[in-house]
């Protein structure tokens, strides 16, 4: 059999066949319609290059699939993405839909709805209830950074003559140690610095900046009272020198228990800094409603009074016109 195929092929040429033609050919000449074209049923081969392109447009337009897994390509936006799995809406383009609204039961939206009266009552009442309702909420939160302060025994300071003073006053501004206190305040690390200062030096500065006029006299008094040192002088530029006294003895616990850490300390000063601002911002707000209300009565006198000018115009003209009738 094998050798009967190659005889066969040279004896007979394959011919391009006709398409078969259907039995209603007849009854569409007849009614004018034209029969379809006859394609042949072997065409050429378009060559190697032609089929590259041809299988390379099917797999990137068709997914490959692979078992239950299909891969597809996504070329939207100028970037190429793909994809396995069967293609979702998302996919293929489409918006991401929004997340269903969960539908609210009518006691919740009663509740609800109460609360917003209740809000808007409260509004009306005060003429300024949100920074009113702040600053409370400040004072509040301040009360939590209030140290307790344990009973101690009251510290008796030495006595230091006139010449002690001024000799430690120019030792201490000769010196160059020094403990800042910033916008913390006196916590347990400032108290901390002044102990391991002393230990080396009899006086020492503590520089306080920023600092608001007259609050250095209160950083020195509390100093003092946590560091059990003495003030020698205050100079204007904020800065206090403390003598560690004659028998200063370093103590085990250098940071008192009952002062704030660093971290509380900065918190507290941005309580303050807040409360400062807000209490300003009301001062200032109930200023302009005061004014408005003396705005407001003065109008309603000037209003009476004209109005009371006119109704006395009017029947002094009233009694005109009845004297000239009686005339």
């Amino acid at each position: 059999m094998a050798s009967l195929v190659p005889r066969l092929l040279g004896r007979r040429t394959l011919q391009p066949a006709v398409a078969l033609r259907s039995p209603r050919d007849p009854w569409m000449r007849f009614h004018g319609a034209n029969p379809p074209r006859p394609c042949p049923l072997f065409r050429p081969s378009p060559g190697v290059d032609g089929c590259a392109r041809a299988a390379r447009r099917w797999w990137f337009l068709s997914p490959v699939r692979h078992g239950s897994t299909a891969v597809t390509l996504n070329t939207d936006g100028g970037f190429a993405r793909f994809s396995v799995g069967d293609p979702g809406p998302n996919q293929n383009g489409g918006q991401n839909q929004p997340p269903a609204k969960k539908k609210m039961s009518k006691k919740s939206k009663v509740n609800q709805l109460k609360w917003y009266r209740l809000k808007a009552k409260k509004k009306m009442k005060s003429p300024n209830p949100e920074a009113k309702r702040k600053e409370e909420w400040l004072i509040e939160k301040l009360r939590k950074y209030e140290a307790p302060r344990a009973p101690e025994p009251v510290h008796d300071p030495e006595i230091l003559t006139e010449e002690e003073k001024f000799y430690l006053k120019r030792t201490g501004e000769k010196k160059k140690n020094y403990v800042p206190v910033g916008r913390r305040g006196v916590f347990g690390g400032v108290v901390l610095n002044m102990h391991l200062h002393w230990k080396k030096h009899e006086t020492m500065q503590v520089v306080c900046k920023p600092c608001r006029p007259g609050q250095v006299y209160e950083y020195a008094e509390e100093l003092a009272r946590l560091s059990k040192g003495t003030v020698i002088d205050i100079k204007p530029n904020n800065t206090i020198i403390f003598y560690r006294g004659k028998n200063y003895v370093q103590p085990k616990v250098m940071s008192p228990p009952d002062t704030l850490s660093k971290q509380k300390a900065l918190e507290k000063y941005r309580y303050e800094q807040s409360l400062e601002h807000t209490s300003k911002f009301v001062e200032q707000l109930e200023q302009e409603l005061e004014d408005y209300q003396k705005h407001v009565a003065l109008f309603k006198k000037r209003e009476g009074a004209i109005s009371e000018q006119i109704s006395n115009e009017d029947s002094a003209v009233d009694d005109l016109t009845t004297n000239s009738d009686t005339d």
